[in-house]
C-alpha cells in the first residue's frame, strides 16, 4: 500500500464530518490532505509536508456515496423495456411478469456489471453492495474497476412465475436452494480474502417469498459468524405482502420478527409495504412501530418503485423515526445523484409535506447512513481516518451556477455532470468524467449484444407466448415511410 501524501489545496468548499455534532458541515478554503488510502487532515492551512499537491481551487469535495442495493448483473439490459411496465393484476409489479422474461443470461453479465459500475462511479458511488448472482469472474471485474465492493450474492428456494398475469405460483426447489446457498458463502469468503482489500460480503437470501424460515435462519447463523450483515427483499410489492399473510397469518415485517430476523443485523431492500401504506391500508398491523423498535435497516431505492406509481412512505418518517435508511441504484441508470433527488421529490409528492424529503435527509442516507448499514464508520464520511474515497465536484460548471448552496445545485441541477474526479482507496479512478478502470466502450459493446440475444427468445420465456414489442411497446410505431403531404407552397 501506498504512503505516498496528496494534499489537495485550498478548496472552495469540502462536506466534512463534524463528529461532535454527527453531521456533515461546510468547510470553506480548506484542503483535504491523503496519505495513502486514508483522510489525514479535512481543513484550513494544513501545517504538514506532502509528496503532491493538487490545486483544489474550483472544486468541492464531498464523501464518496456507499450505496447499500444494486443489480449489476442484470439491471442495465433493462434499458428500453422496464420504464413504463407492470403487471395491472399484480399490483403494478414488473417482478413476476416481466423481470422473469427479460433477464440476461448468465454468461452476458460480465459486461452489463461493467456498465453499471462505470455508471456508479461517475455518479461519485465509492461503495456498492452488489446483489447479484454467483458466477465466474463477478469478483475480478469488482476489483478490476476499483471500486469498494460488499458481495451479497443472491440465494433462494423457490421462484416465483404466473402462468395468467393475475395469479402468482412458486416452485420449490430444495436441493438447489442449499447448493445455492453454499456457492453463496463460498463466494462471500473469496471476497473477504481478496487481496484487494476492497472486497467484503453480505449475506442475502433473496427474497422473504422465496426462502423458508429454516433458510433464513440458517443465513443469519452464517452472517453472525462472519460479523457481517444479512439483507433480503420484503416488503417491496403489493403481492408479496399478501402472500406473506395467507402463508403465515402475518404481515411480511410481523413474520421476520417472529421467526428472530428482524433485529440490528437485518437491511430490508426495500422496506415500502408496511400495513399503514396507503397501498395496503390493512389497519391491524404495526409494522412501522415493530421496524423502529427492531433496529432494522431499510435499503431505499427510489427510481424503479417510482415507475410503477409506487413510493415508500417516507424517508422523513422512517429517518425521523429513528430507522437507519440507505440509497440505493436498484436499476438502471446507476446514478446515485438521481436516486438521491428522487428520494426527496417522492417523499414531498406522497406526502404533499415539503419536510418529510428533505437534502439532509436523503444525502445522509446515501454518505453516513450506507455506512453505519454496512458497519463501516470509516465511509462515506471526509474526516481524518476515514478511507479517502471522495470525489470533487466542479464548482463552476454551469448547473452548478450559482452556487448559493453547492450540495443543493449538486443533487437537483447538476447531478453527475459536475462530478469529475472520483477517489477510491486514495486511488483515483475517474478523471474529468472519464472512468479510468472501465473500457466503457467494449462493456456497452457487449451489453447490447447481450440484450439482443436475450429479446430474440422472449416470447419463449412468456406465459402467453408475447413479444417484447409486445410486453414493452415501443413508445412510437416505426413506418417505412410517411403518408404523401401536400407540398408547400
Amino acid at each position: 500500500m501506498s504512503t505516498k501524501t496528496t494534499r489537495f489545496r485550498d478548496l472552495d468548499f469540502a462536506v466534512a464530518w463534524d463528529e461532535s455534532e454527527q453531521r456533515h458541515v461546510y468547510l470553506e478554503g480548506a484542503d483535504l490532505v491523503i496519505t495513502g488510502n486514508e483522510i489525514v487532515h479535512v481543513g484550513p492551512n494544513f501545517a504538514g509536508s506532502a509528496d503532491a499537491e493538487i490545486d483544489g481551487a474550483g472544486f468541492m469535495a464531498i464523501p464518496g456515496f456507499v450505496n447499500v442495493h444494486s443489480h449489476p448483473f442484470s439491471e442495465p439490459a433493462n434499458k428500453g423495456l422496464t420504464e413504463e411496465v407492470g403487471s395491472d393484476k399484480l399490483g403494478q409489479s414488473s417482478l413476476y411478469e416481466y423481470l422473469p422474461v427479460f433477464g440476461l443470461d448468465p454468461e452476458d453479465a460480465g459486461p452489463s456489471t461493467q456498465v453499471a459500475l462505470s455508471e456508479l462511479l461517475k455518479s461519485g458511488v465509492t461503495t456498492i453492495t452488489d446483489l447479484s448472482v454467483s458466477r465466474p469472474g463477478w469478483l475480478d471485474d469488482l476489483a478490476a474497476s476499483g471500486i469498494r465492493a460488499v458481495v451479497a450474492p443472491m440465494m433462494r428456494q423457490g421462484y416465483w412465475f404466473t402462468k395468467n398475469g393475475h395469479t402468482v405460483e412458486y416452485a420449490w426447489d430444495e436441493k438447489a436452494g442449499a447448493k445455492a446457498f453454499e456457492t453463496a458463502m463460498q463466494t462471500i469468503d473469496a471476497a473477504m480474502q481478496h487481496p484487494s482489500g476492497r472486497l467484503s460480503g453480505m449475506v442475502c437470501p433473496s427474497q422473504i417469498d422465496t426462502c423458508r424460515e429454516g433458510y433464513f435462519k440458517e443465513a443469519l447463523q452464517e452472517a453472525h459468524r462472519r460479523g457481517i450483515p444479512l439483507q433480503t427483499h420484503a416488503c417491496q410489492a403489493v403481492v408479496e405482502f399478501h402472500e406473506i399473510l395467507h402463508r403465515y397469518g402475518k404481515t411480511p415485517i410481523e413474520w421476520l420478527d417472529a421467526i428472530g430476523v428482524l433485529g440490528p443485523d437485518l437491511i430490508i431492500g426495500h422496506g415500502i409495504f408496511l400495513s399503514d401504506h396507503p397501498q395496503i391500508h390493512y389497519p391491524h398491523g404495526r409494522d412501522f412501530e415493530i421496524l423502529k423498535d427492531s433496529g432494522a435497516a431499510v435499503a431505499h431505492c427510489p427510481t424503479v418503485f417510482a415507475r410503477r406509481g409506487m413510493a415508500l412512505n417516507t424517508i422523513g418518517r422512517y429517518m425521523n423515526a429513528g430507522i437507519t435508511v440507505g440509497i440505493g441504484t436498484d436499476t438502471f441508470p446507476h446514478n446515485m445523484v438521481d436516486e438521491i433527488r428522487l428520494a426527496c421529490y417522492v417523499a414531498r409528492v406522497l406526502t404533499g409535506n415539503y419536510k418529510m424529503g428533505t437534502t439532509r435527509h436523503a444525502f445522509e442516507a446515501a454518505t453516513v447512513g450506507g455506512a453505519k448499514i454496512l458497519r463501516r464508520p470509516d465511509l462515506g464520511r471526509l474526516s481524518p481516518g476515514c478511507k479517502a474515497d471522495f470525489s470533487l465536484v466542479d464548482m463552476g460548471h454551469p448547473y452548478m451556477q450559482p452556487a448559493h448552496e453547492p450540495v443543493r445545485s449538486l443533487i437537483y441541477s447538476a447531478s453527475e455532470r459536475a462530478i469529475r474526479h472520483v477517489y477510491v482507496d486514495g486511488a483515483q479512478v475517474v478523471r474529468d468524467g472519464k472512468v479510468l478502470t472501465v473500457d466503457v466502450e467494449a462493456a456497452t459493446a457487449g451489453l447490447v449484444e447481450g440484450q439482443r440475444k436475450r429479446l430474440k427468445t422472449v416470447s419463449q420465456r412468456d406465459w402467453a407466448g408475447r413479444s417484447a414489442d409486445e410486453l414493452a411497446p415501443p413508445v412510437y410505431g416505426t413506418r417505412e415511410r410517411l403518408p404523401q403531404s401536400r407540398p408547400v407552397t
